[in-house]
């Protein structure tokens, strides 16, 4: 059972990129299908608002954290997180990419514009050389029994990908996979917001120092402000509330350990 931390008002799985990718090689291994799903500050707050995330984050099989600030507020609430436990899919994607052309995992990518992801594959073949990668555009009607929809199952489980990474945005991607989970054939599901956007360079790459300094939300609001504005200046402001409320129990349950203690 891999170890998980309340905070916020979800679960998350304090993993590591090597500790992610051999959950993937067991998945793999033991024909297992597995959704590997991520939070962070902005899908805290859709699931606090959706009740189609808190249904998916219940079907999910591990979340790993993508924010250094939900590792700073695991710390304040006393969890032993480390920098390492903050993954993103910038700094995830090179070694999934690697372990998966040196173990001949078949990779599907479904998402972004048209031509954009296959451009990022393209540019990871060349990268790692042997890596098996599809890929199929996010601009499809994804009503579960729509004809392109179907259509798109039946294009994915042809290929039986090993992993089928889902990047179209939170909270789309989510719902999408709630809707056709039990009809895919992929052992490990990735939500994978812009992944190979950002391979393809059709959306700028934060410097990897802003990430390590948890500023990386910055960098993007900068870059895409209409887009990001709402979800950096005002969805925090909700989350505040909840982490106060955390500390709160934190501090009661602490006084009664105390109590206990000299009792």
């Amino acid at each position: 059972m891999q170890q998980s931390y309340s905070l916020l008002g979800i679960q998350v799985n304090p993993l590591t990129i090597p500790e992610l990718n051999a959950l993937i090689a067991n998945a793999v291994e033991l024909g297992d299908r597995r959704i590997i799903a991520n939070h962070n500050l902005h899908s805290i707050y859709l699931y606090h608002h959706d009740a189609k995330m808190r249904s998916f984050f219940a079907k999910a099989h591990y979340t790993h954290i993508d924010g250094m600030a939900l590792v700073l507020v695991g710390r304040l609430l006393g969890y032993p997180l480390k920098r390492d436990h903050r993954v993103t899919y910038v700094d995830w994607t090179a070694p999934l990419m690697a372990e998966a052309a040196q173990q001949g995992w078949r990779i599907f990518y479904l998402g972004g514009k048209p031509g954009v992801a296959e451009k990022g594959a393209k540019i990871l073949q060349q990268r790692f050389p042997g890596l098996e990668i599809v890929t199929a555009d996010g601009y499809f009607d994804a009503r579960p029994e729509s004809p392109e929809n179907l259509a798109l199952l039946e294009q994915i489980n042809a290929y039986k990908p090993h992993i089928l990474m889902v990047g179209m945005s939170m909270p789309r991607q989510e719902r999408w996979v709630l809707d056709n989970f039990e009809r895919l054939n992929a052992n490990a599901i990735l939500t994978a917001g812009a992944t190979l956007d950002y391979v393809a360079g059709a959306v700028p790459t934060p410097p990897r120092w802003a990430g390590k300094l948890g500023l990386e939300w910055l960098f993007r609001l900068i870059a895409e402000p209409k887009r990001l504005w709402r979800r950096y200046l005002v969805e925090p402001w909700f989350l505040f509330f909840l982490l106060v409320a955390d500390l709160f129990k934190v501090r009661v349950m602490r006084k009664r350990e105390r109590e206990k203690f000299v009792g």
